[in-house]
């Protein structure tokens, strides 16, 4: 039972299960499915859009793009229910994946954190968990697994962490599901504008993640040691 419990066999096991995740993705194209399949026929709006929201969580977890999830829920839903279907999965799929970083990869993982990238990001998880995530996520730069499981290593909160998901990826997923509904019509001004927010938005992304990047690679410089005044009057020895 103790071998079971080993750090590095659970952080085998949760090795396994991503590669496994992994490989379905590459197989069945569950992206594909849920963009085709839905709604099926007869099912409330309401019911598939929470249906879409639970299958979006799961796929997410296996590493399914989250662009193309946030263009067939706009395409399939609309935008009211698509985004409410995108941004519940979007949590949940965070959920999923903090909850298996958590329990199966921190503990054998949190010794590796020596680089100087990584000591700064977990400091700033563990000790702003709710900042920090939020700026990752309205600033799209950092994929959306990595950022779950970068989080779930560090000591950030589930709630913070939850929170600050839920909050920071509606700007982002608005413009993806607003893009998806209106594809139909590219010209449209609601196409235009989603489409060139992502734009400015993954411009910006990009800016902030190279000057972040310039920042920590910079090497320290030294304080000065204080320089203490000569004592006025000190009695000076003779030889």
């Amino acid at each position: 039972m103790s071998l079971l419990l080993a750090p590095w066999t659970r952080l085998s096991l949760l090795v396994v299960l991503l590669v496994a995740a992994g490989t379905c993705v590459l197989v069945y194209e569950p992206q594909r499915l849920l963009s085709q399949g839905w709604p099926p026929p007869g099912l409330p709006v309401g019911a598939a859009a929470l249906l879409f929201a639970g299958a979006y969580g799961l796929c997410t977890a296996a590493f399914v793009p989250r662009p193309l999830l946030n263009l067939a829920a706009g395409a399939v839903f609309g935008t009211p229910f698509g985004l409410s279907a995108a941004v519940g999965g979007t949590v949940l799929g965070a959920a999923i994946a903090f909850g298996l970083g958590r329990a199966l990869g921190q503990e054998a993982l949190r010794p590796f954190l020596r680089g100087r990238w990584l000591k700064a990001a977990d400091a700033q998880l563990s000790r702003h968990g709710f900042r920090s995530t939020l700026a990752v996520r309205v600033l799209p730069g950092l994929p959306f697994a990595a950022a779950n499981y970068l989080a779930a290593v560090s000591r950030c909160g589930w709630l913070p962490f939850l929170l600050a998901t839920a909050l920071g990826t509606v700007p982002n997923t608005a413009a993806y599901v607003i893009a998806g509904a209106s594809a139909a019509s590219p010209g449209s001004p609601a196409f235009l504008v989603s489409t060139g927010f992502l734009t400015v938005s993954g411009a910006v992304a990009a800016a902030v993640a190279w000057r972040r990047r310039h920042r920590l690679a910079a090497p320290a410089v030294p304080e000065p040691a204080p320089v203490h005044p000569p004592v006025v009057g000190a009695a000076t020895t003779g030889p």
